[in-house]
């Protein structure tokens, strides 16, 4: 028996052997990210159902020398979930899709706990009947898991009203490398108690320790919607009308802009109806919500607005859903073009509307031919950025993009994460001495590094 092979069966014994994947077809949808240009092989996925099954996982993998690769949904887009070329050792992908224990709903308090592999989705169903909703909403939501999501420190379309996924997290359970087990549960609203660990693991990509659970913020159903769509000729005109907007509709829980570019590809790759009879340089998508119905509210706030050409309103769910279509689609029909550059970085607002219109010359000067495809949610000053045309592995158009970034003062990530595919530059973005407290932190928690290695942080230094 070889040594793999006697880590294999330590492995089967903790989880079951059904839930150890070794067959290379069976693991090939977790070896590749969702943009299809981070991929790696592993000795094994894990899937465990319970805490105690993660310690056992994370105590062989620490006794074999093997790498973990935390991974929730794979819905990332940064390579953070996925092996990768690592000098030596083996790598285990720990999936916590098995961890979806949802716990009853906390009504007087307004909580909730879940298991880091419950879905967005399976989440949002929970809650509904009982008159709740989840602060964070996206696109994935029926495969991001509330794990992945507090790891990535998720933001998505609702961060205008109710913050990222940092913002909802009030207590967790996650197992260190040791497998020693870090537990504030369920967790309290006002607790000065020492440092506050569930916030240090938002956004620490698995590279701290392995999320197992979660106690959760959650928030009343505001049960009557609007959701408008703007035509407008210049982006500065979108961005200034949703900053006025937020201050003066107070209903407004979502803000999201496009360009005509993207709604193209939308519409052949979806084969949908053009919302206007013309065409339009910019699209600025609104979502109002409240107790009673906000389309007059909308309808006022937007009826005089300053650049808007065309615009249509929608309060029924069918007719909501088919503009939320046109913003949401935008990141499979990229995808459908081929392997794509998917870049996720925020500005100050005073400068969006500039490095939109910045970003597509960039990348034509950088690599002729490309296509460039923006959107994003505009009150954050998030923006994602797709490029079609590089090789996968030519970086050239993602250093310029993220050099950009930073020049005009921004970040390099603003939801997804830094993962493998931005560690080269965490440091021009937070500086030497934000690195060097992370790398402490990181030594503290895991000093062998087991957790999640190559991403986030370069490799263990002397």
């Amino acid at each position: 028996m070889t040594r793999d092979d006697a880590f294999l069966d330590t492995l089967r014994a903790a989880v079951g052997g059904s839930h150890v994947l070794t067959d290379p077809d069976v693991r090939a949808s977790y070896e590749t990210d969702w943009t299809r240009r981070w991929r790696g092989e592993a000795l094994a996925v894990v899937r465990p159902a319970t805490t105690d099954e993660v310690i056992a996982i994370l105590l062989a993998c620490a006794a074999a020398g093997a790498a973990v690769i935390p991974q929730g949904g794979n819905t990332g887009l940064v390579g953070g979930s996925v092996p990768r070329n690592l000098a030596a050792g083996a790598q285990v992908v720990v999936s916590t899709v098995r961890l979806r224990d949802l716990e009853p709903v906390d009504l007087l308090a307004g909580e909730v706990t879940a298991g880091a592999g419950v879905t967005l989705a399976a989440l949002q169903a929970h809650l509904r009947p009982v008159g709740f909703a989840f602060g964070v909403d996206l696109g994935a939501r029926d495969s991001a898991t509330i794990g992945g999501m507090i790891a990535t420190n998720a933001g998505g379309i609702h961060v205008l009203r109710q913050g990222p996924m940092r913002a909802q997290l009030l207590g967790l359970e996650a197992v260190l490398g040791d497998g020693s087990v870090i537990r504030r549960m369920p967790g309290m609203v006002k607790d000065n108690t020492g440092y506050h660990l569930p916030s240090l693991l938002a956004g620490s990509e698995g590279t701290l320790a392995l999320i197992t659970r979660a106690h959760l913020r959650i928030v009343p159903i505001r049960p009557r919607h609007a959701v408008a769509l703007l035509a407008l000729g210049d982006v500065a005109d979108a961005v200034s009308l949703a900053g006025d907007l937020r201050r003066s509709l107070p209903e407004l829980a979502a803000a999201e802009v496009f360009f005509d570019d993207g709604m193209e590809l939308v519409m052949r790759h979806a084969s949908a109806e053009r919302p206007f009879p013309d065409r339009h340089a910019t699209y600025l998508l609104l979502e109002a919500d409240g107790d009673a119905d906000p389309t007059e509210r909308l309808a006022d706030a937007i009826a005089d607005a300053h650049g808007v050409a065309d615009a249509v309103i929608a309060s029924d769910e069918a007719g909501r859903a088919r503009l939320w279509s046109l913003r949401e689609r935008h990141t499979e029909a990229i995808s459908g073009e081929g392997i794509a550059h998917k870049l996720d970085v925020a500005l100050p607002l005073a400068r969006l509307a500039e490095f939109i219109r910045r970003v597509p010359e960039l990348v034509a000067a950088t690599r002729p031919g490309s296509a460039t495809y923006l959107y994003g949610h505009v009150c954050d000053g998030n923006m994602h950025v797709g490029i079609i045309g590089p090789a996968p592995d030519d970086e050239a158009v993602d250093d310029a993009v993220l050099r950009l970034t930073i020049e005009m003062g921004g970040t390099v990530s603003a939801e997804h994460g830094i993962g493998a595919a931005k560690v080269a530059w965490l440091e021009a973005d937070r500086g030497v001495a934000d690195v060097a407290a992370m790398r402490a932190i990181k030594r503290a928690l895991d000093p062998s590094w087991m957790l999640n290695p190559g991403v986030l942080l370069r490799e263990a230094q002397a």
